[in-house]
């Protein structure tokens, strides 16, 4: 082992962190923390682990073949589940490009006391492509030195919050290790399926199979591609492990300061505290409900205007190094599936308006104390997506004509399917209980015809899968 190789290995992985502390991450942690307190700490550091071994796969995939996911998909599949497969890829990246840039929006409305509206800081973030674009002009390395400093600020503004509110730390080691949820009930429930959707993301997968191809690596030598696939594999371990400590802040401030609060409890603190947000809480009984931007509000009015500011740097920061990163993915996958050669200005350009344009006109047409509710389609609309990422990843990692000797073995076969049917599971819970809620017949009917169709492509990809798996037979002869 040497920290000086690690260290030439190192970047990639904490590029891919950063989906992992994107703003619909951040709303379902301090969501976890004020429906169910410190008892859902364990799934957090669950789908974490799944999410590193399934990282793992990716990273492997563009280390031993030279390929990113899109181009192997690109180069496997036929023409019309290819073009699919794609499109089903880009709408995830627009849906967690969506809530990277409202995220960022709500941020600089809470950092400019409410004077520019969420469509001014929509604007304002789309404008941050053209510091990605002059970043990366001058080397990936400087690149990933500023993504670095913006998780060193997700860290310190989270941990800022997490040593302000002080909390129980018996009571974030039982949440962490003991796996189990007393008194829960359905909103504990639906609230542990919506972490495991926001923690692993479809989209990662393919630009992290693309970002560890940023290292030389002599691939016809097989003792440099097992030292890479180690070295990678360690640096996400460092990665991840960074993340989930910053996802542990903002759950247990949460958990501490306003789990079984009330609407009544907090407009009364906000009032006593001078606070022009009071009114976003109603004077009853109800649970309270918080999000991005009502978690800020309600900071501020129990810790002071330190508190929020604050809170909202920290926002700002993950919504700026999401959208970067998702602006990464989106080239990626358009590049490998369509196997375009654009300028990177021009793939930048189109990419950036297909994921920003529908952002746009939510921010419009929406106020920012009302948003709630669309981060919950979003995490949704993601859900469905994963599929379309963890079969293709499994399939192509486990085929010897793909990965020669790196291909998995039977333990990675065997663990790989039990996970991403786990997840899969787990999601498609979280979708029909979402769609459960919205009490119309024909958004049910809407509902019932698309599940037919994308169950369908679901059992095509999973039987490609199973032939990769080595159940042959269901290859009928081809």
């Amino acid at each position: 082992f040497s920290f000086r190789k690690l260290w030439a290995f190192t970047g990639p992985g904490f590029l891919m962190s950063i989906a992992y502390l994107d703003p619909g991450n951040i709303e379902s942690d301090l969501q976890s923390g004020a429906v169910a307190g410190f008892k859902l700490l364990w799934v957090l550091l669950l789908a974490t682990v799944i999410g590193l071994l399934l990282q793992r796969l990716a990273a492997r995939l563009g280390v031993v073949t030279g390929l990113h996911l899109a181009e192997v998909c690109n180069r496997q599949y036929h023409k019309f589940p290819r073009i699919i497969l794609w499109l089903m890829v880009e709408l995830a990246i627009i849906g967690s490009d969506m809530q990277e840039v409202i995220g960022s929006a709500i941020a600089i409305n809470l950092l400019s006391v409410g004077k520019i509206p969420l469509w001014g800081g929509v604007l304002i973030t789309i404008a941050d492509t053209f510091v990605f674009l002059f970043l990366d002009k001058y080397g990936l390395r400087k690149l990933e030195a500023f993504f670095g400093f913006l998780i060193t600020i997700m860290a310190l503004t989270f941990g800022y919050e997490y040593i302000t509110v002080k909390p129980n730390q018996e009571k974030v080691l039982q949440g962490l290790f003991i796996p189990y949820c007393k008194d829960c009930g359905t909103p504990q429930l639906e609230q542990a399926v919506g972490i495991v959707g926001a923690v692993i993301m479809p989209h990662n997968m393919y630009l992290h199979s693309a970002l560890v191809k940023s290292r030389q690596v002599d691939r016809s030598n097989k003792r440099q591609v097992r030292e890479a696939n180690k070295y990678f594999f360690i640096e996400s371990c460092i990665a991840l492990f960074v993340s989930f400590i910053i996802n542990i802040f903002v759950v247990t401030v949460f958990a501490e300061a306003f789990f079984n609060k009330t609407n009544a409890d907090v407009n009364q603190v906000c009032t006593n505290s001078s606070s022009p947000h009071s009114s976003l809480f109603p004077n009853n009984n109800e649970t309270l409900e918080v999000d991005i931007y009502k978690g800020g509000v309600v900071l501020g009015c129990y810790f002071g205007p330190a508190a929020l500011y604050i809170w909202a740097i920290g926002i700002l920061a993950a919504g700026q190094s999401s959208t970067m990163t998702g602006t990464y993915s989106g080239q990626f996958v358009m590049e490998g599936f369509l196997n375009l050669r654009w300028s990177r200005f021009a793939r930048v350009l189109l990419t950036r308006s297909i994921a920003v344009t529908p952002t746009l006109f939510v921010a419009i047409f929406q106020d920012v104390e009302h948003l709630t509710g669309m981060n919950d389609f979003l995490n949704v609309l993601m859900s469905l997506q994963l599929p379309f990422a963890l079969i293709p990843v499994l399939t192509f990692t486990s085929l010897p004509s793909v990965m020669h000797d790196f291909a998995n073995g039977l333990f990675w076969k065997v663990a790989g399917g039990l996970l991403i049917l786990l997840i899969c599971s787990i999601n498609m819970y979280f979708v029909v209980a979402y769609v459960r809620d919205l009490h119309n017949l024909g958004l049910y009917i809407g509902a019932a015809v698309l599940s037919v169709i994308y169950l369908s492509f679901v059992a095509y990809l999973t039987w490609l899968c199973l032939i990769a798996l080595g159940a042959s037979f269901l290859a009928c002869g081809n």
